[in-house]
């Protein structure tokens, strides 16, 4: 069933959903609740609108995919109204976030620049229309990403040849490519597994999933500092239940997302990254590399191509501008 085709089907199941669910809001979370998510989105959102509703409105988290496994179908799951709010990596299903994912390429969003300022200010005008059925709630980005290796240790593309390396949408597919790795795309829960079993050598992503997914276990070496863009997220509330808000529901839930929650999330992942980063320097096991700038500059000379080719692809240059303020 095509996308826009199944926006439409649910239809029916949103407004219901909208007239069940209008006091306790169903949060579908696919990790557990020590995931970085719960504090900085879920328990945020529920401190929040409770409080501006004196208690009228909440927040209830199912964690561990308990409304539906599989993190592909956060936003399925939120268009079918088996949840209210659910959230997710447009990589996992990329061919919906074409601008969006934008901000993954290396280099799109400058390292010093908050990817979430850069999401928002592209948002009305060109990535709305990429979250039919919802009203987004927060978008935001990761840490850079970073090689997290089990047995392989890399200071220069030549080091990727052959190796098959997990990612998590297109862009990050393209940049592994370009450095003659086999990208594998695969949800972060299974990274654990298959990088115990050898299915993969490594994985490009953020430091948080060290904690947040327990990689520290199976993974023994880390490079740090090639560029290698940064992961996308979103938290999208399901439209129909939000248009079923009394106007005080709607005013608390408007005042409860957009930046500020982005933020919030953003600041929390940045967080876990810079904890895990100090625990994994910390742990004799694991072998850090940080890259010289030397060896940074190969990796970007073997990425150059990628932006503009991702770019053009989606015929995506002004909203690339816009995400750089442009």
């Amino acid at each position: 069933m095509k996308f826009n085709t199944l926006v439409l089907a649910a239809s029916a199941t949103i407004a219901l959903s909208s007239q069940v669910s209008a006091q306790e809001l169903k949060f579908a979370s696919f990790t557990p609740p020590f995931h970085t998510i719960n504090s900085s989105v879920i328990e945020k959102l529920n401190t929040d609108l409770s409080a501006a509703t004196d208690g009228k409105l909440t927040v209830r988290g199912y964690h561990g995919g308990e409304l539906g496994a599989g993190p592909a179908e956060q936003y399925v799951r939120v268009l079918q109204g088996a949840a209210d709010m659910s959230w997710g990596l447009p990589g996992y299903t990329s061919s919906q976030f074409g601008k969006t994912m934008i901000a993954e390429l290396p280099g799109a969003i400058p390292e010093d620049m908050p990817g979430y300022e850069a999401l928002w200010r592209a948002y009305d005008k060109y990535l709305s229309q990429e979250f039919p059925g919802t009203k987004p709630l927060a978008l935001w980005t990761s840490e850079p990403n970073i090689f997290i290796m089990r047995n392989k240790l890399i200071r220069t593309p030549a080091d990727l040849a052959g190796l098959k390396i997990r990612v998590a949408g297109t862009t990050a597919a393209e940049v592994a490519k370009a450095l003659g790795a086999t990208p594998v795309q695969m949800p972060a829960s299974q990274i654990y597994n298959a990088m115990q079993t050898g299915l993969i050598d490594g994985v490009i992503t953020g430091a948080s999933t060290l904690t947040d997914f327990k990689l520290d276990e199976v993974a023994d070496a880390l490079t740090i500092g090639a560029p290698l863009g940064r992961l996308t997220f979103y938290t999208v509330l399901n439209r129909g239940v939000y248009d079923g808000l009394s106007k005080e529901e709607k005013a608390a839930v408007d005042a409860a997302s957009g930046a500020g929650l982005s933020k919030s999330a953003e600041d929390a992942w940045m967080k876990t990254a810079t904890e895990a980063l100090e625990i994994a320097q910390n742990d004799k096991a694991n072998t850090i590399i940080e890259l010289t700038d030397a060896e940074k500059a190969a990796f970007a000379q073997a990425v150059s191509g990628v932006i503009q080719s991702y770019v053009k692809s989606v015929d995506g240059a002004a909203t690339l501008d816009a995400m750089q303020g442009k």
